[in-house]
């Protein structure tokens, strides 16, 4: 795997495709005509794949320290050690801060559960998969509503989404051998079965019957795939970025980060339903980079996913 660092020049996020030798060129020729140097808001590194480099398996990226201070920060708290271990809590953590070598750790990572909302991220890919493939008309009102759905959660467009799609078209492109981000194998994942509204019927996956589903590594993945740009091509990896960045709802993950964070670029999609808490976040930000996602089934899951970036981020021993 290669990265490389980029110095970021606006809020939105900037292409993956970048090579080190295309950086070296493109600053040889601004000193040569003496372009002036900008204001820049923060140094960003991120994944960026070679075009003969296999994107190496998320799985394959366990690290053992990493595991062991997860595995600490969730037992010290007897609250979430007891949602743990009757597997009412997930938690899947990837950090992105050594260029070199990202680390992956998880607990109950493979574990189904009700995630609401968050697998609206399901159908932002299966619809640019089909608008990519020409099944799906790019129009003004078609990306209004993907922006709505992942930005604001927007239930009215995810069920105008969804019905554009079909539950055949998402559940495709989730059990597709290139994602696999559906994995009977790998105790599931992402799935969406039911209109984020009234009628329609259900589809629901077929191991545990749920309609709105997600295991924490697999939502893991999905953000690791994004950086990479394996999802749909780079071109379709970089307007998903575009869409999940900078989120409208500052609640969970986000009611944190803005907080201890302000000045990093968020990529996110959350969920709620009566007990069940979902959160996930890619942070890219000045002594900060990883994908957090945690799954909580308890009525404290908002205050929980607050408490929990913190320890996270001493896990990772995060600097201000």
């Amino acid at each position: 795997m290669h990265w490389i660092s980029w110095i970021q020049l606006t809020r939105e996020p900037l292409s993956f495709m970048q090579k080190s030798f295309v950086f070296a060129a493109i600053v040889a020729l601004l000193l040569l005509f003496g372009s002036e140097q900008r204001t820049m808001p923060f140094k960003r590194t991120v994944v960026a794949p070679l075009v003969d480099t296999i994107i190496a398996p998320l799985r394959t990226l366990v690290d053992e320290e990493l595991q062991f201070r997860l595995e600490n920060i969730l037992r010290e708290r007897s609250d979430w050690s007891s949602l743990i271990s009757k597997k009412k809590m997930a938690v899947s953590l990837v950090d992105l801060q050594d260029s070199d070598c990202p680390r992956f750790a998880q607990f109950n990572g493979d574990h189904m559960m009700y995630a609401a909302s968050l697998p609206k991220i399901a159908v932002l890919l299966a619809a640019m998969d089909a608008i990519d493939k020409g099944e799906l008309k790019e129009t003004s009102e078609v990306k209004r509503d993907m922006h709505l759905m992942i930005s604001r959660s927007d239930n009215q467009a995810s069920t105008r989404m969804i019905d554009r799609l079909g539950f055949a078209k998402i559940e495709d492109v989730l059990t597709d051998p290139k994602y696999k981000l559906y994995d009977e194998q790998q105790g599931g994942g992402l799935w969406v079965g039911k209109r984020y509204g009234s009628g329609g019927g259900r589809h629901p996956e077929p191991m545990k019957g749920l309609s709105h589903a997600a295991t924490s590594t697999q939502v893991c993945r999905f953000y690791y795939l994004l950086a990479e740009e394996a999802l749909v091509n780079p071109e379709r990896s970089q307007q998903m970025m575009n869409i999940l960045a900078d989120p409208a709802l500052h609640h969970k993950f986000v009611n944190t980060l803005d907080r201890i964070a302000p000045n990093a670029t968020l990529f996110r999609k959350s969920g709620s339903w009566q007990t069940y808490h979902s959160d996930s976040v890619m942070v890219l930000g000045p002594n900060r980079r990883y994908i957090l996602v945690a799954l909580i089934d308890d009525p404290s899951g908002e205050s929980i996913c607050r408490e929990l970036v913190l320890e996270i981020e001493k896990a990772l021993s995060v600097t201000p």
